[in-house]
C-alpha cells in the first residue's frame, strides 16, 4: 500500500494526515499548534511540523507529500537562506497604506489587469512595499521572497540553495507579482513593491510536478496555499462555491472565467488543479462566534441555541472587529444597529452575530455571481461551520442550497490528494470516496441582507 501525507500549515496549528494514495483511507494523522500574533518566525512553523510528523508516526514510510499553507505570508531570505526577518502573516494590517499607495501609483483596473489582484494590506507585495519603506536594510539583505507553503517545502526537502525554492499557482497568484490567467510573474510589480529591489522569486511548479525528496525519499508535490488546497479536497466543481468559515472567511469558487475586478473584492487566484479560482476574502469569520459567546458568557453550543431561539428583530450587528479586508476597512470597528427593548436580549445578540457573520460572506457569493461564475450551490467547511445556527441560516441568507460535508480538515486532504497525483503521475487528480454531508435549504430572507447592506454601508 502506497502511503502519502498532506500537510496543513494554518495560521494557527500544522496538521499532518497520512492516507492511502488509492483510496484516500486516513491511516494516522498528527498535530501541533502554531504562536499566536500576525508576524512569526518561520522557525516556529517548521518546529510545529517537526512535532505534528512525530504525532503522526514519522513520513519514513511515506511515498510521497505535499503542503497546503497560509496563504500571502511574506517570507524573506538572505543569500544564505536563512530568514531575513520574522514573517509578516496575511492578517497584519500595517501594510493597509503601502497597499493604498501601490494602487495610487498604477491604478486599480491596471493591477486588476496584470495579476487579477488590487493590492490590500494582505497581499503579499504590499508587505514588501512596507519593509521597503520602513526597514530598508532588511529589504536590502532579501535575496529571495517565497510564501510559508514554499519555505516548507523547501525545508522538506533539504533547504539546498535558493535555486530550489517551488511554489504553484494557486500560492503565487496571491502574491500581487503573479497572473494566474497567463502564468506568469510580474517582476515589474515586484521591483514596484520593492522600491527598484528584484529579489528571486520561486520557480512556479506544474500541478502535479515532483520539485523534490524528502531525506527518506519521499516525492515532495509542489503544494498549494489553503484556498486552492481545501478546493482539491473537497473536489470542488464548476458550479460549486467553497464557503471556509475559518479564522479568515473566504468565498471561492472554481471556473475556467478568470477574473480581474478592479474593485478588489474579487481576487483572481487559481486552484490547485490548472483552473481559476476567484476568491472574496472576509477578515472577520469564526472568531465573531468566539467573541460573542465569551461577551455572552456562553459556550458555542449555548450561542447556537440563543441564536436559534428568536429573529433578531432588527438588530443588525456589522462583525469588523478586526477592520475589514473584504470591503477594505482595516480601520473599521465592529458595531450594532437597531438596537430597542424588544430585541436587547441574549438570544437577539447571538442571532445578530450569526446573521452578520453570513451577510459579510453572502456578499462575497453577490460578488462571485454578478462576474458571471456560476453559484450552483454552496460547500460550507471550516470551524464555523460546526455551529448549528451558521448552517440552519445559511440557505435562507446565501440563497442556494448549502451543503456541509462532515467536519474534515480539507486543507490537509487536499495537500495529501495532491501528494497521491504527483506519486501517480496521471492527468487528473485520483478520485477518492467524497465525505458524507448533509444539504440544507430554506426560502431566501432579502430583508436580512437589506437591513446589513444599510448598516454596514454606515462610517
Amino acid at each position: 500500500m502506497a502511503l502519502v501525507a498532506g500537510i496543513d500549515s494554518s495560521t494557527q496549528s500544522c496538521k499532518v494526515f497520512v492516507r492511502d494514495a488509492d483510496s484516500g483511507e486516513l491511516v494516522r494523522s498528527g498535530r501541533a499548534k502554531h504562536p499566536d500574533g500576525t508576524e512569526i518566525d518561520p522557525a516556529a512553523w517548521k518546529d510545529a511540523l517537526d512535532t505534528a510528523v512525530a504525532d503522526a508516526g514519522g513520513l519514513d514510510d511515506v511515498d510521497a507529500v505535499a503542503v497546503g499553507a497560509q496563504q500571502h505570508g511574506m517570507v524573506c531570505l538572505d543569500d544564505g537562506g536563512d530568514v531575513v526577518r520574522p514573517a509578516l502573516l496575511w492578517n497584519d494590517i500595517r501594510s493597509a497604506a503601502s497597499a493604498r499607495d501601490l494602487v495610487d501609483e498604477v491604478g486599480a483596473q491596471q493591477w486588476a489587469d496584470a495579476v487579477g489582484v488590487v493590492p490590500l494590506a494582505s497581499i503579499t507585495v504590499s508587505k514588501l512595499r512596507w519593509l521597503a519603506d520602513n526597514e530598508p536594510t532588511n529589504a536590502d539583505r532579501t535575496a529571495a521572497v517565497c510564501l510559508p507553503h514554499d519555505w516548507l517545502s523547501w525545508h522538506l526537502g533539504g533547504a539546498g540553495s535558493l535555486d530550489t525554492l517551488a511554489t504553484d499557482r494557486g500560492d503565487a497568484s496571491g502574491t500581487g507579482y503573479f497572473s494566474a490567467a497567463t502564468n506568469t510573474y510580474r517582476e515589474d510589480l515586484l521591483e514596484l513593491g520593492m522600491r527598484g529591489r528584484k529579489p528571486r522569486l520561486p520557480r512556479v511548479a506544474g500541478p502535479s510536478e515532483r520539485i523534490g525528496e524528502t531525506a527518506s525519499g519521499a516525492i515532495i508535490g509542489p503544494g498549494t496555499g489553503d484556498n486552492a488546497a481545501a478546493a482539491l479536497g473537497l473536489a470542488a466543481g464548476v458550479g460549486d462555491v467553497v464557503v471556509s468559515i475559518g479564522t479568515s472567511g473566504v468565498v471561492s469558487a472554481v471556473t475556467d472565467v478568470g477574473a480581474a475586478d478592479p474593485s478588489g473584492i474579487i481576487a483572481g487566484f487559481a486552484d490547485a488543479t490548472g483552473r481559476q479560482l476567484p476568491l472574496v476574502c472576509t477578515l472577520n469569520a469564526a472568531r465573531v462566534l468566539d467573541a460573542t459567546a465569551s461577551l455572552l458568557g456562553v459556550d458555542h453550543d449555548e450561542l447556537s441555541s440563543l441564536a436559534l431561539s428568536t429573529a433578531s428583530d432588527g438588530l443588525v450587528l456589522v462583525p469588523y472587529f478586526e477592520g475589514e479586508r473584504t470591503p477594505n476597512r482595516p480601520d473599521a470597528s465592529g458595531s450594532i444597529h437597531g438596537l430597542r427593548l424588544n430585541n436587547s436580549t441574549p438570544g437577539h445578540l447571538a442571532r445578530a452575530a450569526v446573521e452578520g457573520l453570513l451577510c459579510g460572506l453572502a456578499d462575497g457569493i453577490d460578488a462571485l455571481r454578478a462576474a458571471g461564475i456560476e453559484t450552483r450551490r454552496v460547500l460550507l467547511i471550516g470551524g464555523g461551520a460546526k455551529s448549528a445556527a451558521v448552517r440552519e441560516l445559511a440557505p435562507a441568507i446565501f440563497g442556494v442550497p448549502v451543503v456541509v460535508p462532515e467536519p474534515g480538515e480539507y486543507v490537509a486532504d487536499g495537500a495529501a490528494r495532491q501528494a497521491a497525483w504527483t506519486l501517480a503521475g496521471t492527468a487528473e487528480p485520483p478520485q477518492w470516496a467524497s465525505a458524507r454531508a448533509r444539504t440544507y435549504e430554506a426560502d431566501p430572507t432579502p430583508t436580512i441582507r437589506e437591513r446589513y447592506a444599510e448598516a454596514a454601508s454606515r462610517p
